[in-house]
């Protein structure tokens, strides 16, 4: 167990790191247009897609199960 504990958990966490470290640096090389942030919601509207409203009373008569 001294072995795992001094050599091979270390070298695990090092390892691990420098995944990480490289997924995050890779944003570096990406196009430009893909190293954006995602779009935030702007005006009710996500993405180009207008959000839908539903009140709870429609929703009650599609089906008996959803009733409030």
């Amino acid at each position: 167990m001294a072995i795992f504990r001094q050599y091979i958990a270390p070298l695990l966490v090092v390892l691990i790191f420098i995944i990480a470290l490289v997924a995050v640096s890779a944003r570096i090389f990406l196009p430009s247009d893909m190293a954006a942030p995602a779009p935030i919601e702007e005006n009710g509207r996500v993405g180009g897609v207008e959000r839908v409203n539903t009140p709870l009373s429609t929703l009650s008569t599609l089906s008996p199960s959803l009733s409030v």
